[in-house]
């Protein structure tokens, strides 16, 4: 459950940084960092899945 709100808000927060940062033309910084979180994020539940069969 703790992991699954953790999860929620740095996702909140990464695409809170792409609206204010877009106006400054540096929008693409939080969105890359998201990319390589959300990567992390799936590549871990494959693990998981993987390891459970």
């Amino acid at each position: 459950m703790m992991k699954s709100v953790s999860n929620y808000i740095i996702i909140l927060a990464l695409l809170i940084g792409v609206y204010f940062l877009y106006d400054k033309q540096i929008g693409a910084v939080p969105l890359l960092l998201l990319s390589v979180y959300l990567f992390y994020l799936g590549i871990k539940k494959m693990r998981d899945i993987k390891n459970s069969n």
